[in-house]
């Protein structure tokens, strides 16, 4: 699976806890949405990393 799949598979299951959070105000979906804020926050890190080492091996 490629990076920007993974991140796209991320976003997709946070969104039932999503709407759960924001229009039924359930509090641990609010918990799984922090949560899955979070790996997708290390997610970009890792990627841009991932980035900046293929980039400057190329030079």
């Amino acid at each position: 699976m490629s990076r920007f799949e993974e991140v796209v598979a991320q976003v997709s299951e946070l969104e039932a806890d999503f709407k759960k959070f924001y229009e039924q105000g359930n509090k641990a979906a609010g918990t799984r949405v922090r949560n899955g804020m979070n790996n997708l926050k290390k997610m970009a890190q890792d990627i841009r990393n991932e980035v900046t080492e293929i980039k400057n091996s190329k030079k």
